[in-house]
């Protein structure tokens, strides 16, 4: 084997082990030491836990540990959650493998479907030019979907985040009042009018037109935002080191 060979062999290899490696530090140096320090969680979200689909609908404390390295599924009750407990603002939603989110689907004010589309450019120009600004929010993701049934236009916001659900409605609160943009959900029935000043308000518009899951799925559970992150930063870090055998 040639020594321009060697070289792209090992790098093949020391990539995956970075892949590997990288995923590792969302809990610890090695798998084994992770499953073995896996932090549990507060004991007010430990009982609203689920067992993985197929386990018989277990919960509780151990029924699920937040072991990162394999998939997790949760059934969750109509209601949202396994056990009424009350937090600020109304009962506490329980964090799935999926960790904290919710599904808002209102309807649109007439004549704001464009307002709302408009409005997605918007956020798309923002975090262009500032990546960050919406870092407060703590979010893996967000999904915006107008339709029509036959009973006039709707919204879906859907979004993933490591708060929970307070906070998360707090934080965007705050952000927007930062930020000076408005939210999108001023184009929606329902929205109180004082949302800059009415907290309360704001939130009871998102528990009225929350639709809660019955199942989440995650193919790495409970690993955070920053976690992942921190995973890729590591593996691109050794991607630069193999650049330098070269």
């Amino acid at each position: 084997m040639s020594h321009d060979q060697s070289i792209k062999s090992t790098r093949r290899v020391f990539l995956g082990t970075a892949a590997v490696g990288s995923t590792a530090t969302l809990v610890g140096p090695s798998a084994a030491d992770a499953r073995s320090e896996v932090k549990r969680p507060p004991a007010s979200i430990e009982l609203a836990q689920a067992g993985p689909v197929g386990t018989g609908g277990a919960s509780g404390p151990d029924a699920n540990p937040l072991d990162w390295s394999k998939p997790a599924a949760m059934a969750l009750p109509k209601e949202g959650y396994f056990k009424l407990e009350q937090g600020r603002y109304g009962p506490i939603y329980p964090r799935t493998p999926a960790n904290y989110g919710f599904t808002i689907i209102a309807k649109v004010k007439p004549g704001r479907e464009q307002a709302i589309r408009d409005y997605g450019k918007t956020i798309e120009i923002a975090v262009k030019e500032s990546p960050d600004v919406l870092a407060p929010l703590r979010l893996h993701y967000l999904r915006w979907v107008l339709f029509d049934v036959g009973s006039g236009m709707h919204f879906m916001y859907q979004g993933v985040f490591d708060t929970d659900f307070d906070k998360y409605v707090e934080d965007a609160i705050a952000l927007f009042m930062s930020t000076g943009i408005t939210t999108v959900f001023i184009n929606l029935e329902g929205f109180p009018e004082d949302w800059k000043s009415n907290t309360p308000a704001v939130v009871k518009f998102f528990r009225d037109n929350q639709r809660p899951s019955f199942l989440e799925y995650a193919e790495y559970p409970y690993a955070s935002s920053d976690e992942v992150k921190k995973g890729l930063r590591v593996k691109a870090s050794f991607s630069q080191i193999l650049d330098q055998m070269q």
